[in-house]
This record gives C-alpha cells, structure tokens and sequence, in this order.
C-alpha cells in the first residue's frame, strides 16, 4: 500500500507549519526513525531530537532522477526508517513540470511499497492546479 501524502498550498500559506507539527506528532507513535529533507537548516530548533534533518542543497542534486537516487540512498542506510517528510518538495527534487510531478510521485510510490516507507510532501501549489497523479494524494489543501 503506497503511502505518500501531500501538503498543497501556494507559498507562504503554512505548509511548512503543518509539516513540522505532523513530524513532531509522529515522533510519538513511530517506533523507527523519521528523516526530515529541506533546503536549509532554518527548521532545525522546531524539529524534535529524534528527527533527522538533511539540508538537501548540501549535495550535488541536479534533477529529478538524481533526487530520487538520493532518497534510495538514504534509505539504504537506514532499515528502521519509516517517514520521509519532504519540504519544499519541488524545490529539492528539481521538478519543474507536470510530467516531473507524476514521474516522482510513481518513483515514489515505489519506493514507498518496496520499502514500506512513508513520505509525506508540501508542495507549493494550489492542490487544484496539481496534475491528477498527485490530487488523490493530497491531505491538506491550504
């Protein structure tokens, strides 16, 4: 059973608040561990110990493809790993079109089935403009 849930909302709309009280709130009932991906260490002090937070523009990402590699690798590290929390997800994964949103949110699904991880986005943008392969998966619209 896939497991990804999307935050949708235009920028500035609380994506990033919302993400970051489901991190916290997940720390209590998740007994593996829980990695937070961003673009910058600005969030670190609102995160719980227990999370992990990776500042994704440290590495040399360039595209889509590359991020997901990325993801595997984190995930090869880590068999207790249970949540991927994703902010600013097209920022970090490099997806600029529509055909990038679906490839990802695939890929993604994939990866979440094989390796019974949970991965949980915002994404900045109105969750109507979305393509359909990311509408389903919308939790919160803001």
């Amino acid at each position: 059973m896939t497991m990804i849930e999307i935050i949708a909302g235009e920028k500035g709309k609380g994506k990033t608040k919302e993400l970051l009280s489901k991190v916290n709130a997940s720390i209590h009932s998740a007994p593996g561990s829980i990695v937070y991906l961003d673009k910058s260490q600005k969030h670190m002090y609102e995160l719980n110990n227990k999370v992990r937070l990776i500042n994704v523009t440290e590495y040399p990402i360039q595209n889509c493809d590359e991020f997901l590699g990325f993801i595997c690798g984190i995930i090869s590290q880590d068999n207790d790993l249970e949540e991927v929390y994703l902010d600013s997800f097209l920022t970090i994964a490099s997806i600029e079109t529509e055909e990038e949103i679906c490839h990802a949110i695939e890929k993604l699904g994939d990866i979440s089935d094989k390796y019974n991880v949970k991965f949980i986005l915002s994404v900045s943008r109105n969750g109507e403009t979305l393509p359909e392969c990311a509408k389903s998966k919308i939790v919160i619209s803001l």
